[in-house]
């Protein structure tokens, strides 16, 4: 596998694939770096007279902050974490290794939630000084046990932003059953919310004006509500945000902040893991070779994890058997994270210009064990097969049959909202813990939102055996456009 170092050349690639601002204002630098395929936000802080800046939450391909330090004649002198992440692999160490700009880190929290590799620690009412931006850290848990909250501060030691990672985001707060459902730490997630609840009531009493700068957006599994509005201010949050309605009332807050949060991506647990512990790094895009016959051949009969990231429009015409069929969209990483299994090696179907987003996509979620790419299976001499799909007047049919099964692989809390009368609920991240409830010797039918998810189903029941299966592809959105009514 050869490498590629950044370079500016990508700067044109990276604007479209991630929205930032940035702002001088009296004197301080500050831009937000947004990753749409994680929903994940990170900053670039700092003083604009010295040039001296801060990245807080950066994302693995570092090369965007290298760029944005390049353009602004920036010097990125100290890097930080607002939490162990379970939902990216951070690009800190990759960034201080380049920068070699030191690494500051949570040491709260206690043993089990200390970072395993050198580093500054960081404690509760710690200051730091970007030329003359003060930050201080406040220890925030909840959400993990570790977290902090970083508070750029005025001249006058007021605090005029929050940059609050997984703790408060706009309309919504951190979730604290991530480490009981995600990294399996029994019995966490009550005490999770106990802690959130004070970390909330200790933060309300910051000023109303203070701007909320959280880590993520709309489309992140770190909390069930979250808004796609970049930022907010505390007043605004205390008006509008349901989960800080709950002052004096922390029983009720538990109930409410456990209830209906949906099932996390299975990736998650690896993420914990490889954020905490010492790993290796990489500094560079992979750059993958495109694979030939004789090497397809030797690597799908040794058991190699095909991922077909063409449209599903495409891939649906003719597949490998026992490939995934994930769509290279804005959730690719997320799906991949939740499917396939971290010791596999992978070989990517995609077209050439598509390579380099697809890796991107994969290193940020830590999937680096990638071995090679082909364009085109039917140029490959495979042996291919066509996704059986069906519109809604053949799907209708179907719903008062009941030796067809129906399946709407859609989360748990999409079902509840609004679903087809007759059809039962199996998520596409438990689908395969849950084939014994799908009989191989009927037709299946399954559907999700608009066919994205349908079409990752299909392909796992396709590689556990499965044979009479249709796909509805359509799904709900063309269930509501043709006027049907959903089951609420």
């Amino acid at each position: 596998m050869k490498s590629i170092f950044f370079k500016s050349s990508f700067l044109g690639l990276v604007a479209l694939l991630f929205l930032s601002n940035s702002s001088f204002a009296q004197g301080l630098f500050f831009e937000r770096i947004y990753d749409e395929t994680l929903s994940q936000a990170s900053y670039v802080i700092g003083d604009a007279q010295t040039k001296e800046v801060i990245v807080i939450d950066p994302k693995r391909d570092i090369d965007t902050y290298l760029q944005i330090a390049e353009k602004h004649n920036l010097k990125i002198t100290k890097i930080t974490e607002t939490h162990i992440h379970a939902d990216f692999l951070s690009g800190s160490r990759e960034l201080a290794a380049v920068t070699k700009a030191p690494l500051y880190l949570s040491d709260e929290g206690g043993k089990d939630w200390q970072y395993d590799f050198p580093h500054t620690g960081l404690k509760d009412g710690d200051k730091i000084s970007v030329g003359s931006i003060t930050i201080e850290v406040i220890h925030t848990p909840g959400h993990t046990p570790e977290s902090l909250t970083f508070l750029v501060k005025d001249d006058t030691e007021n605090p005029i932003k929050a940059i609050t990672g997984d703790f408060i985001f706009v309309g919504d707060v951190g979730r604290p059953d991530l480490l009981e459902k995600a990294a399996g730490q029994i019995g966490s997630q009550e005490l999770g919310a106990k802690q959130l609840y004070r970390s909330i009531e200790k933060f309300l009493k910051l000023p109303d004006n203070t701007e909320i700068w959280p880590g993520h957006g709309a489309g992140s599994f770190c909390g069930k509500s979250l808004s796609n509005i970049p930022q907010s201010t505390l007043k605004q949050e205390k008006l509008t945000n349901p989960a800080l309605q709950f002052s004096g009332k922390e029983a009720d807050f538990v109930t409410y902040i456990l209830k209906d949060q949906p099932a996390p991506p299975k990736y998650f647990a690896v993420m914990k893991h490889l954020n905490k512990a010492d790993r290796p790094l990489l500094v560079e895009v992979p750059k993958l070779a495109e694979l030939n016959q004789k090497e397809i051949d030797n690597a799908i009969k040794n058991g190699l994890i095909v991922i077909d990231a063409r449209p599903k429009a495409v891939s649906s015409q003719g597949f490998i058997s026992g490939s995934f069929l994930i769509e290279n969209m804005k959730t690719f990483s997320t799906f991949a994270g939740s499917i396939v299994d971290y010791q596999n090696q992978i070989i990517l179907i995609a077209e050439e210009n598509q390579i380099e987003d697809l890796m991107r996509k994969l290193m940020r979620i830590g999937m680096d064990n990638i071995y090679g790419y082909i364009t085109n299976p039917s140029e490959q001499n495979l042996a291919l097969q066509n996704v059986k799909t069906i519109d809604i007047d053949t799907f209708k049919s179907y719903l008062g049959n009941k030796n067809v099964q129906k399946i709407d692989v859609r989360t748990e809390n999409e079902y509840k909202s609004g679903h087809i009368s007759g059809v039962e609920n199996i998520a596409l991240n438990t689908l395969e813990k849950n084939l014994d409830k799908i009989n191989k010797n009927e037709p299946v039918v399954i559907h999700c939102q608009s066919g994205a998810r349908a079409a990752i189903a299909y392909s796992i029941l396709v590689k556990n055996g499965f044979e009479n299966i249709l796909n509805y592809s359509g799904g709900i959105n063309d269930w509501v456009e043709k006027k049907n009514e959903l089951v609420k």
